[in-house]
């Protein structure tokens, strides 16, 4: 049995567990292009100077991936090839907008495809993206709405809010 003891300053094991999901939160939230999810946790993590710790768990999450992934003699080559391929600015986090599709996220709505929603909204991986579109795409028909339309949403959004909710006939519901 391997007898473990924790060194001066190094991190205590309590904390390992929340450095942990902390790490994979800023790694997923970069994954899938998600800046201001990125950009809240960064800040999170500056403000209580936990920087060190996760930095530690990226590297250590990041040595692991390239043991699996490729042989000893190869695992060096490819660090150094990321090592130089490293984009100058790195604030930013990549973002897929081609899969962002909210014009086609209206079309399937529009057609009733209840499974062409559901698809296209799990095959999404940033759905902050998806939901941004349609946003924007439902502010952009507001001014098309008859007058007193957008009030009288905007009345029921009010009424659903504050829990008094409507009662749908037993037709309109499915």
């Amino acid at each position: 049995m391997a007898v473990t003891r924790e060194l001066a300053e190094e991190l205590p094991a309590e904390a390992v567990h929340e450095a942990k999901a902390r790490a994979a939160t800023l790694l997923l939230a970069f994954r899938h292009g998600n800046q201001l999810a990125f950009d809240e946790e960064l800040d999170l993590l500056l403000a209580e100077h936990a920087e060190r710790e996760v930095t530690t768990l990226l590297v250590w999450i990041a040595a692991e991936a390239v043991r699996k992934a490729y042989a000893p003699e190869v695992a060096d080559r490819v660090l150094r090839a990321l090592a130089r391929r490293a984009p100058a600015d790195t604030a930013a986090v990549a973002v897929d907008e081609e899969m962002a599709g909210a014009a086609r996220l209206l079309e399937a709505v529009g057609a009733g495809d209840v499974d062409g929603v559901r698809n296209l909204v799990a095959a999404t991986p940033d759905t902050t993206y998806l939901l941004g579109g349609l946003l924007q795409a439902v502010a952009m028909m507001l001014p098309l709405l008859p007058d007193g339309e957008a009030e009288e949403i905007a009345a029921e959004l009010r009424r659903r809010h504050h829990g008094r909710l409507i009662q749908v006939p037993e037709a309109r519901r499915s």
